[in-house]
């Protein structure tokens, strides 16, 4: 009997000492949530005269698709939740029926919805073309170049989504998906994501997910190769499904029990937005939601480590993914809403690294493609291995 009890409290001190770090990391994570408050509450509120400016998330997915068993009623709740302004849906296709008629489109609440599609292609490429159509299943019987074809003769975007799977560079896509935040949610070791949700995951789940993303090097690479030849958009990725989790029990319906979802669409939009900015006067339409991500007047913040609205990213009285000339004087600046460090890429190759400052001004250095990320400082190590905002590029052409 005494050996009995040995082995339970020498089981129950392995148990207790096994939560050590995932206690710890509550208490930091704590003190990670209280600074970002303080910082959200002191920020700067920069004004713009040109541009208003709009939250949503690109690529997000219902059960009309499969892959999920959401509802419409949780995912306009979460939209509306989170304060988007809009939700580009892109549904997987059915041979049998047209998911983009079937999806959420128009205003529901106070978030605008624009149907769209995820699409395959016969050279293995998938790609999210909003607005959607009848066609997309059929697609994948197409080459890359002529669904791209197909879609701008429609008047609709071709968006790379899963570049690290894309093939064909040379066709004339509109976007890329340089993070993918599903992708990342599954990375994440779920034996040390239930004791850190268990912890931590009532007051600060979205934290909880966030400090284990890490800048996609290999994506913003592929998207600065391409940038290079030829404009595009970077945008991130939701790819919202409301579909990881563990249960004990289930049924057929859809009802679960006993276990954990891991990524609810509320959480996972407010983590990570897509900011546009559409011409004062100018209503947030589908028209002029698409227009703004065409022209690339979008940038990626992670929200959930500081309100990134009020970004700016210019060249004289150009904003993002505009054009402008080596002949032309004026400084590339950035102006952001807290006090972050800096780095400011040409053609894919680091040219400036400063901190410590809420705006910016860079010489630039010839022709090129200049584009910034955004990293916040004072949060520990854990929040500084992602961009807290990624810019699109303005484009320098030679002087003629």
């Amino acid at each position: 009997m005494k050996l009995f009890k040995r082995i339970l409290i020498a089981a129950a001190v392995l148990v207790i000492l096994s939560q050590v770090p995932f206690a710890y990391r509550r208490y930091v994570i704590g003190q990670v949530a209280d600074q970002i408050a303080a910082d959200n509450a002191a920020r700067k509120q920069a004004e713009d005269a040109k541009y208003d400016e709009y939250r949503g998330v690109i690529h997000a997915h219902s059960a009309i698709g499969g892959h999920s068993k959401a509802t419409f009623d949780e995912l306009i709740a979460g939209a509306n939740a989170a304060g988007l302004n809009f939700v580009v849906m892109t549904e997987h296709w059915s041979d049998s029926y047209d998911t983009s008629a079937m999806t959420l489109s128009g205003m529901h609440g106070n978030t605008l919805f624009v149907a769209g599609n995820e699409i395959d292609t016969a050279d293995q490429d998938r790609m999210l073309m909003v607005p959607g159509s009848a066609d997309a299943a059929g697609l994948r019987r197409l080459s890359t170049r002529d669904v791209v074809k197909k879609l701008h003769d429609e008047q609709r975007l071709a968006l790379v989504t899963y570049p690290e799977r894309f093939h064909s560079w040379r066709a004339d896509i509109d976007g890329v998906e340089v993070f993918n935040l599903h992708t990342a949610a599954k990375k994440i070791n779920r034996f040390t994501a239930l004791f850190d949700l268990l912890w931590s995951g009532s007051s600060y789940p979205e934290l909880v997910f966030a400090r284990s993303f890490t800048r996609p090097d290999e994506d913003l690479a592929k998207f600065d190769t391409y940038a290079e030849a030829d404009k595009a958009t970077l945008f991130a990725g939701t790819d919202a499904h409301s579909n990881i989790g563990f249960y004990l029990l289930g049924d057929e319906t859809g009802h679960r029990f006993f276990g954990v979802k891991l990524d609810p669409y509320e959480r996972m939009f407010r983590i990570m937005q897509v900011h546009v900015l559409i011409p004062k006067g100018t209503p947030l339409t589908q028209g002029s939601l698409l227009s703004a991500i065409s022209e690339g007047r979008v940038f990626v913040g992670i929200d959930t480590l500081g309100d990134t609205a009020g970004f700016r990213f210019r060249f004289a009285d150009r904003t993002m993914g505009e054009r402008a000339s080596a002949a032309e004087a004026g400084m590339l600046t950035v102006d952001i809403p807290l006090k972050s460090r800096v780095i400011l890429y040409k053609d894919g190759k680091k040219t400036a690294d400063s901190s410590g400052s809420d705006h910016y001004e860079f010489k630039p250095d010839g022709p090129g493609v200049y584009r910034v990320e955004v990293y916040r400082e004072g949060l520990g190590s854990a929040f500084q291995a992602m961009p807290w905002i990624m810019s699109n590029p303005i484009y320098i052409a030679p002087a003629s």
